[in-house]
């Protein structure tokens, strides 16, 4: 199998890691400001997901011979290591619960700030859990305040969040509140009376009034009028399962509660991905199953059926799942050989989520100086953390 050896190839790892974790929401919550419903959405990402995770075990873990103490993907999949793989399987369940749960945070409290307080938690708890995990190989002096770092840029994005909030709020206080159906229904209805959504982001420009009302008639998830308190409660209960699942994995591929039998390998990171991932995709798929038929915030009833013939959009989903699946293998491959606590260092994709919330969705566009300063400072500090925490990287013996 193929492992990373090198401290420069884990922040290789880690940096392509980070571009690939902060694409992927900003692919998902386009999809649902267009229309779809996110339980089609899931449905797709978890099936490209989860091949992702097999494509990369049977090419990576497969490379080379296999040893008794590293056995290739194939190999290790008969030991008696069933210990190491509930670990791992524990790992997926936690971050499937904290995906599925982000697909609805989006859309109530935007992507920005939904991976800002995602990402935050996570470090503040998954990266403190893997560094004595680790047995410390990662530099203390170099990791927390690596960890401050990102801290104070959570802060920045909490009041960057709150800042646009206020803004938006003006701009919507300035449209007649009886015209804005009026208008949104003109905008976006087309000869045939069907939802034209290219031809509606042509008529309304990206950050004012008749734009945010119009993204609100054409978008899944319905927002005004909705208590931004549940988007927040999504935003923790993801944050807390984000958090868990970097060290459910490295307790699996390290064995340092010593669960094995005496002579079994530890399990390789790409035996643990593909155990990972499995769980990840099982529970995923039960979940949005049950949603298409009882669903959440108020969406349509669906079916399976409706679920099959929906091709709107499934391409953007399909790929989705290949950039989750491919940035968590290249978030463990490096973790595997740094220390999981500077992989974590892939928790500063808010700064890509944001750069595609803007190029995207407009988020932020014409909004108050202060906005502009505040997301500027936070950006700034996303950029100094990720650079502190990967220079924390060690190598495990």
């Amino acid at each position: 199998m193929y492992v990373v050896e090198s401290k420069g190839g884990a922040i290789a790892c880690m940096l392509l890691a980070l571009i690939l974790l902060g694409t992927w929401p900003a692919v998902l919550a386009m999809l649902e400001r267009r229309g779809r419903l996110p339980q089609h959405t899931y449905l797709d990402y978890s099936i490209t997901n989860f091949l992702a995770a097999i494509l990369i075990a049977l090419t990576f873990g497969q490379i080379g011979s296999s040893t008794p103490d590293k056995p290739n993907f194939i190999t290790q999949l008969s030991q008696d290591n069933l210990p190491s793989v509930l670990f791992a399987m524990v790992g997926g369940i936690v971050l499937s619960l904290g995906n599925l749960s982000t697909q609805y945070a989006w859309a109530l409290v935007g992507l920005s700030v939904t991976e800002v307080i995602t990402a935050s938690i996570t470090t503040i708890i998954g990266t403190t859990l893997n560094y004595f995990l680790d047995d410390r190989i990662n530099r203390a002096e170099i990791l927390f305040p690596g960890v401050a770092c990102f801290l104070i840029a959570v802060c920045l994005g909490s009041a960057v969040h709150s800042s646009n909030a206020a803004d938006n709020k003006v701009k919507l206080d300035s449209v007649d509140s009886e015209s804005k159906g009026e208008k949104a229904s003109k905008q976006i209805a087309n000869k045939d009376g069907l939802k034209d959504l290219e031809s509606a982001n042509d008529k309304a420009k990206a950050g004012t009034a008749d734009y945010l009302v119009q993204l609100e008639d054409q978008r899944a998830i319905k927002v005004f009028g909705k208590n931004t308190y549940v988007g927040l409660a999504i935003c923790f209960f993801a944050g807390l399962c984000f958090s868990l699942f970097t060290p459910a994995f490295n307790v699996a591929t390290n064995d340092q509660w010593h669960t094995l039998k005496k002579g079994v390998p530890n399990l390789v990171v790409y035996t643990a991905f593909f155990y990972f991932s499995l769980s990840c995709f099982v529970l995923a798929v039960i979940l949005n199953i049950i949603f298409l038929y009882h669903p959440m915030l108020g969406l349509p009833k669906t079916t399976f059926k409706a679920y099959l013939n929906d091709w709107n959009g499934r391409g953007w989903a399909l790929l989705a799942g290949v950039l989750c699946g491919f940035g968590n293998g290249l978030q463990f491959m490096g973790g595997q050989a740094a220390g999981y606590a500077a992989a974590d260092s892939v928790q500063a994709l808010p700064l890509v989520s944001t750069f595609w919330g803007i190029l995207l969705f407009g988020e932020y566009r014409r909004s108050s100086r202060r906005t502009y300063i505040l997301l500027t400072g936070m950006l700034t500090m996303f950029i100094v953390a990720v650079a502190v925490l990967m220079a924390s990287a060690g190598h495990r013996k």
